[in-house]
């Protein structure tokens, strides 16, 4: 009898516990009750991996005469961190909101808002995250306090012992939130509280094999734990006002800039938020704006990368179909000019329209290719600017070689602006019969166009002018100094 009343048990609950699952509902039902408001509208918005001003709304609602409402939604939601804003836009509160949450919320006073007032039932992590919102107020009060006495400290005695106190202070926030992470590791606002972290580098020297102190160690290990604190994997962190900046810090201010170690920082990242939604996306979205946009010679290569490997195969599926094919587009235009590929060989007339020039056929150690057109006012005050840095620079005597190309049909004006400005150490070639395709193999959207190609035609140089020319060239004859220099031993 015994062994069948233990079966039955384990039986309901097994049914209860499958039933339980089957009746667990997405979305989310919020009621609110607002002591000293009513007759008034409210938004529920939520963050989007930057701090205010940016918020993105999700519903709206009245408030009753009696300062009763009900927000409720059965579409799932991602959680996060949420807010709901009165109708002023300046008056809130924030507040976690998970999928299937059921809060309870009461707001005692809206003049308190957004750091106090404010309780919630259902919900012990709010209550937490409620409480920790008003001890952060009371610290900045007191911090706001203590610099008031540090403007008026009559000596360094009394200033450093202000300073302490201060730091003691921010301490206190600190030795919250670890307390709190260590009592509830696994708790959505844990994971906030981790993501605000920083790493905090070893204070003690360390040394390399050789016993020189390693001065790249601090930079290394900063850069090395960076992600640790901040869970990639939980789909939740979007809706933080966190994401945007620490992205921000690690491409643009511990990764050098170079396609190559941007490209594998991009995909290592990529696959740590593969699967998570909107947390992915963002991510993919950031770095393509971030590789398109960047001003470093040779970047382009990471967002065709970027282009070919994931929007190309379908990631990025929250773009319309001709802002994708856009993207693609552009990454197909850029692809043949990349650094390191060898540069599309033009063939065209030279200045008197007789003689056929193949620029492959020139012989050079650098080739400059500029790509110009005689009524551009940029190219105006341009082109004699290079002229005159390939004389001051001695690049000729390099082994430099300018080949400049006119893009346009002002035929007069460009043999006349030759003249002019007396570029006779140019190779100047048009093409009359429209027979070449640079334009399209070089991008050449803008006048005047530069690419630097070496004497085997692969491009070592684009998007320079007359201000980096020289010194392109010279880290290019130095890195083929300390090559040589590395191969000889």
């Amino acid at each position: 009898m015994k062994t069948m009343m233990k079966k039955l048990l384990c039986a309901s609950a097994l049914l209860a516990a499958s039933f339980g699952t089957a009746m667990a509902k997405d979305g989310y039902r919020i009621q609110l009750k607002f002591k000293n408001l009513r007759d008034s509208g409210f938004y529920l918005a939520h963050y989007f991996a930057k701090p205010l001003p940016t918020i993105y709304k999700n519903d709206s609602g009245n408030l009753d005469k009696t300062g009763s409402g009900i927000l409720s939604s059965t579409k799932k939601i991602t959680g996060g961190m949420y807010m709901i804003m009165l109708s002023d836009r300046s008056t809130y509160f924030e507040f976690l909101l998970n999928n299937g949450d059921d809060l309870v919320i009461n707001v005692d006073d809206i003049n308190l808002l957004p750091a106090r007032g404010v309780s919630v039932k259902n919900s012990p992590e709010n209550e937490a995250f409620f409480k920790y919102e008003d001890f952060v107020r009371n610290v900045g009060e007191e911090h706001q306090a203590l610099n008031a006495q540090l403007a008026k400290a009559k000596n360094s005695v009394d200033s450093a012992a202000i300073k302490d106190k201060m730091s003691e202070k921010m301490k206190s926030l600190m030795s919250w939130r670890n307390d709190y992470n260590t009592k509830n590791p696994n708790s959505f606002l844990s994971k906030v509280f981790k993501g605000l972290e920083l790493p905090k580098v070893p204070e003690e020297k360390h040394f390399l094999a050789n016993g020189e102190e390693d001065k790249d160690y601090a930079y290394r290990y900063y850069k090395t734990h960076y992600w640790d604190n901040f869970d990639l994997r939980d789909p939740r962190m979007i809706n933080t006002p966190l994401y945007d900046s620490r992205l921000k810090e690690y491409f643009e201010r511990l990764i050098i800039p170079v396609p190559d170690s941007v490209i594998k920082e991009s995909d290592w990242i990529l696959a740590q938020t593969r699967g998570t939604g909107d947390l992915f996306n963002y991510t993919l979205s950031w770095l393509a704006t971030y590789t398109q946009e960047s001003k470093v010679m040779g970047m382009d290569k990471a967002y065709v990368h970027l282009v070919n490997t994931y929007y190309a195969k379908g990631d990025a599926d929250w773009l319309s179909q001709d802002l994708l094919q856009k993207h693609l587009n552009h990454a197909r235009e850029l692809a043949p000019n990349l650094i390191g590929n060898v540069g599309y060989n033009i063939v065209m007339k030279d200045s008197s329209g007789k003689n056929e020039v193949s620029v492959a056929d020139i012989k050079s150690k650098y080739k400059l290719l500029v790509m110009w057109d005689p009524t551009c006012g940029h190219c105006q005050k341009e082109i004699p600017l290079i002229d005159s840095v390939y004389r001051a620079e001695h690049l000729k005597a390099k082994g430099v070689k300018i080949i400049g190309i006119c893009t346009e049909d002002a035929i007069p004006a460009w043999k006349e602006f030759i003249k002019k400005h007396d570029l006779k150490d140019w190779v100047h070639i048009y093409d009359p019969e429209r027979k070449s395709n640079y334009k399209a193999m070089y991008n050449a959207i803008v006048n005047p166009t530069i690419y630097l190609l070496d004497d085997k035609g692969i491009i070592r140089g684009k998007t320079i002018d007359h201000s980096n020319i020289a010194t392109l060239i010279e880290m290019l004859d130095k890195q083929e100094a300390e090559k040589k220099k590395t191969s000889s031993k």
